[in-house]
């Protein structure tokens, strides 16, 4: 069974998102640039956001399952649209992993961070350029 996540319009151009699960609300408004106030995520943001918490947490589940150390992941993600259509063109994310693991376990715990399921849904139209760090 799939997760359930209602919105509702909010305000001129808002979203109000609502996580049945967990009862989790969050919302959303569009870009200056595409005619909204800015004053919150956009979904473009989110969704360029869940690739960096995707890949951090997959990160960090394989990291416990393999008893690798790894003592917290922090990213930093820029978003840059593409024109027409107007949609995401490029993500590009820094990770830094705090841990003292083997290069081998830190190149193990990239491939999962680069196999976490948001990136494989962005698909190819999507440029995704990914660094990852010792921090």
């Amino acid at each position: 069974m799939g997760v359930k996540i209602r919105g509702e319009s909010i305000g001129a151009l808002g979203m109000r998102l609502h996580h049945e699960p967990s009862g989790t609300v969050i919302t959303t408004e569009p870009p200056v640039d595409n005619g909204g106030d800015g004053s919150s995520f956009s979904p473009t943001d989110l969704c360029a956001a869940s690739l960096g918490a995707c890949a951090s947490t997959i990160m960090r589940l394989y990291a416990a399952r393999n008893g690798i150390a790894l003592d917290a992941v922090t990213f930093d993600l820029e978003k840059d649209m593409n024109g027409t259509p107007r949609r995401l063109g490029r993500l590009t994310v820094v990770y830094r992993l705090v841990t003292a693991c083997s290069d081998a376990d830190l190149a193990r715990l990239e491939a999962a961070g680069r196999a976490c399921p948001v990136r494989l849904s962005l698909g190819t139209d999507v440029v995704v350029d990914e660094r990852y760090e010792r921090a």
